[in-house]
């Protein structure tokens, strides 16, 4: 009855053995996998625009590297993306410059009369904020819908 037990427990530990290494084996193959992910930001409330910033420096310690981050701005929050408007210029040219794209909506830009010389200067454009995140997706990226 003893031996029984025994190989039962040592049954067990080579379980728990095996387990372990293939979780520690599918944590590598997370860590070396390219990340990317697209963030919509359509909202005015500049609570939702400080969660943005927060949510991809949040990301970037997660995956220092390996990671590809666009942020789509269309709608009411275009003013996140405007030289004179925004209260988020100092974080939005530090994240461009570590390679985080911001993209406005020309669409949005046209209805609020907002020219390209108006942006942040690390700020893209595309010729409509939604078709972008729904290209984006199709193309495997995961979405991060912004709010709180």
């Amino acid at each position: 009855m003893q031996a029984k037990i025994k190989n039962i427990g040592i049954l067990f530990a080579l379980c728990l053995i095996v387990q372990l290494s293939f979780a520690q084996s599918n944590t590598i193959i997370k860590e070396n996998k390219t990340h990317n992910i697209v963030v919509q930001l359509n909202t005015a409330d500049t609570a939702s625009w400080s969660s943005v910033i927060g949510n991809i420096k949040n990301i970037q310690k997660a995956w220092p590297s390996n990671l590809n981050v666009e942020v789509v701005v269309h709608g009411k929050a275009l003013d996140f993306l405007v030289k004179d408007k925004t209260y988020f210029a100092e974080d939005i040219q530090l994240l461009a410059s570590m390679g985080v794209k911001f993209n406005a909506c020309q669409n949005t830009m046209r209805k609020h009369n907002i020219t390209a010389e108006m942006l942040l200067k690390a700020v893209g454009t595309v010729p409509s904020g939604v078709v972008e995140v729904v290209l984006k997706q199709e193309e495997g990226w995961s979405y991060l819908k912004s709010g709180l």
